[in-house]
This record gives structure tokens, C-alpha cells and sequence, in this order.
């Protein structure tokens, strides 16, 4: 039976990198699409030419700039997406997020360890960190689910990385992050199903991908190197392989893939 539910996809962290690919991605599939991201007046006109294109897709493009783990900031964006999610019951149709994409690359890269202590990491920057990048799916999650905004044949993707499990030498906090990040999928895959919501949860693990996020490491040029020598394709995850990924992978309505950490990679994770 067709689905003839309103189909969107919240993108968090929709400006750049993978989330910016996704949110196009999703436009042309059919989705609408609702982004945050967090950028400084420099940025916006970039911004402008995003939602251009998710707009000249076919789409919607209902963007928040905002600091993705600011409680009272994602109330209030919760509360626009609520108003525009009203305004589609009202002309008849049944919106529902079919997409959370939780994408958000913003951390410390400094080591823990330091001859200068303010060479080193300091609390604050190793807290900040994980609530951005792993804590910060928790509480949307429970908002999402609370709001009625997920419904049976949601999908909640989590980007992860291989700095879960591997070291790098300015990656710590960032690994801790992403560690969590994929403990807290497996969580809420577990109580979803228990709810029988129908949602599933799932960490995608991409291969080294040239984004911003891989520009701002010091040790960039090395993992590049490394990366090249290893993949299979002797090449780098590009965003498109990584939102091709999530349009397949959202396209089913079974939540029976749930709890899992998904490679798409090419095979360099299992190479290397």
C-alpha cells in the first residue's frame, strides 16, 4: 500500500559537508526538508545558495540557524516545525519526519595531553564536545518522539566515524564523542522497539570524506595519505556516497535494521 503520508527529513547540521548532500538528496527523492545548522554572518550567503537548490529540487527548505544543542533553541525550533507540520494537517495532508539525520561536526581537537596546559584540552572544550556531538541526539530524540513528529517508518541516522575506535592524536574528544554517539544509537534502537514505535536508529560510519570537519584536523594531510592507500577504490568516501546511502536506506518501512553501525565506506574500514 502507497504511502501517502508528507514525507520530511530533519537534517542537523545542514549547511556543509554530508548534511548539506543529504538535505539535496532527500529533496530530489520527494522529501521536505527542514534544516539546522549553525553559521556566522559569513557563511549565509552559502546558506542562501543550500536552500536554493534544495528549493529549485522540488522541495522546502524550512532552515533554523542555531546551536543544535541549546535546549530552549531547539524548543523553538521545534515549535516552527510544529506550526509548519499544523499548517499541512490543515490543507489535509499527514506530515511525519520519515528522516533525522544528527550530523553535527562541531569539537575540540586539541590532545589531552599537552607540555603547555594550554596546549591541551580543558574541560569545558572535552564537555562541549560530547554534549554537541553525541549527547545532543538524546534530547532531540525524546522532543522528536514526545512532539509526535516520528511515527512508524522513521529513521534516525547518526554520523559516526572510525575515530570511535581509532586514535589520532588531536582526535580524543572527538573520539570519546562519537564513541557515545554509537552507545546511544544502539539505546534508542532499543526503546523505540519496545515501544513499537516503528522507529528505527541506526550510526552510519563513513569512510574519510573531504569536508570541513576533515580540513580542520591537524593531522588532515596523513589520514588522507593513509586513506588512499587502503580504500579498495583508492579514493575517498565523496558526501554523495554518503547521502545515496541514506535515501536507500530510508526508502524501506521496516525498522528491523535498527541498532547497528553502518559502513559506507567502500570497504576501507574492513581493510583497515
Amino acid at each position: 500500500m502507497a504511502d501517502e503520508r508528507e514525507r520530511w527529513a530533519l537534517i542537523l547540521g545542514a549547511s556543509s559537508g554530508m548534511g548539506q548532500a543529504a538535505g539535496l538528496a532527500f529533496a530530489r527523492a520527494g522529501y521536505q526538508i527542514a534544516g539546522v545548522h549553525l553559521d556566522f554572518r559569513a557563511g549565509l550567503a552559502h546558506v542562501e545558495e543550500v536552500k536554493a537548490a534544495i528549493v529549485a529540487a522540488g522541495s522546502e527548505a524550512l532552515f533554523v540557524n542555531m546551536n543544535a544543542a541549546d535546549d530552549e533553541k531547539r524548543a523553538d525550533a521545534l515549535g516552527q516545525l510544529r506550526a509548519r507540520f499544523d499548517r499541512s494537517i490543515a490543507e489535509g495532508r499527514r506530515p511525519y519526519l520519515r528522516v533525522v539525520m544528527h550530523s553535527l561536526a562541531f569539537g575540540s581537537l586539541l590532545p589531552f595531553l599537552a607540555e603547555d596546559p594550554k596546549g591541551q584540552i580543558s574541560r569545558k572544550q572535552l564537555e562541549m564536545t560530547l554534549d554537541v556531538m553525541a549527547n545532543s541526539l538524546v534530547f532531540w530524540a525524546q522532543d522528536l518522539w514526545r512532539g509526535g513528529f516520528l511515527d512508524a517508518g522513521s529513521k534516525v541516522f547518526a554520523m559516526t566515524s572510525e575515530g570511535s575506535a581509532r586514535m589520532i592524536p588531536s582526535y580524543g574528544a572527538v573520539s570519546s564523542a562519537k564513541a557515545a554517539l554509537e552507545s546511544h544509537c544502539r539505546q534508542l534502537a532499543m526503546e523505540f522497539a519496545r515501544l513499537d514505535s516503528g522507529v528505527a536508529v541506526n550510526a552510519i560510519r563513513a569512510g574519510v570524506t573531504d569536508t570541513p570537519a576533515l580540513r580542520k584536523m591537524p593531522e588532515a594531510a596523513r589520514v588522507v595519505e593513509q586513506t588512499l592507500a587502503r580504500n579498495p577504490h583508492a579514493r575517498l568516501t565523496t558526501v554523495a556516497d554518503v547521502a545515496d546511502a541514506l535515501v536507500t536506506l530510508a526508502s524501506t518501512d521496516s525498522d528491523w535494521i535498527s541498532g547497528n553501525v553502518i559502513n559506507v565506506d567502500g570497504g576501507e574500514f574492513i581493510t583497515g
